[in-house]
Formats: C-alpha cells, sequence, structure tokens
C-alpha cells in the first residue's frame, strides 16, 4: 500500500471511532503528548510521511505510522485498524533514531 492509499484509508475513520489504550494514555502523558492532537494527525494526516505494516501481527492490521513535526522530531504511533482506531502506544523519536524510518 501506498502512503497516499493509507492516508486516504486513514480519513475514512471519525473521532468516535478512535480508541485508545490504557498504555497508550500512559505513554502519552509520560512524554507528554497530547493525545488529541495525536487524533487529530490520525484523522487529518498531513504530516504523516511514513508508515510501516508490523507483519509479527499477520491476523490484524497493525501499523507504525510516524508523523514529521520538523526534520529531527517524529512521532511514532503504534496502531490497529479494524471497524475503530486503535491507539496502542506514542513515542517520539528524535535525530539519534531518525536512521529507523529512511528507506
Amino acid at each position: 500500500m501506498e502512503l497516499e492509499e493509507f492516508k486516504n484509508k486513514l480519513r475514512k475513520y471519525k473521532k468516535k471511532d478512535i480508541i485508545v489504550t490504557e498504555h497508550a494514555d500512559l505513554q502519552a502523558f509520560s512524554r507528554r503528548i497530547d493525545l488529541e492532537e495525536v487524533k487529530e494527525n490520525l484523522l487529518n494526516p498531513v504530516k504523516l510521511v511514513h508508515f510501516n505494516r508490523e507483519e509479527e501481527y499477520p491476523n490484524e492490521e497493525r501499523y507504525e505510522c510516524f508523523f514529521e513535526y520538523a526534520s529531527n522530531l517524529y512521532h511514532k504511533y503504534a496502531v490497529v485498524l479494524n471497524r475503530n482506531i486503535i491507539i496502542v502506544t506514542v513515542i517520539v523519536i528524535n535525530r539519534r533514531w531518525q536512521g529507523e524510518i529512511k528507506p
């Protein structure tokens, strides 16, 4: 799946379709990430620059999504897509991890 196709898939969801796991809620709090911003990024994925399907979960559509805030600052969200968007975790990525998303 191409990036634009994935963005269009995300745009089909509504805010009421987003579920935040307890783990994601705790991680967002400890990393000072605003969950409303996370939800907005998923519904309007303008900052989405890269995504990977997590192959170790073949029975579900689980993705790592990378949102660019600056050339050295990204947010990484692990999400599951089904009838809902389930936010599994959220992470801030800085320069030293940047190579993780380079093709």
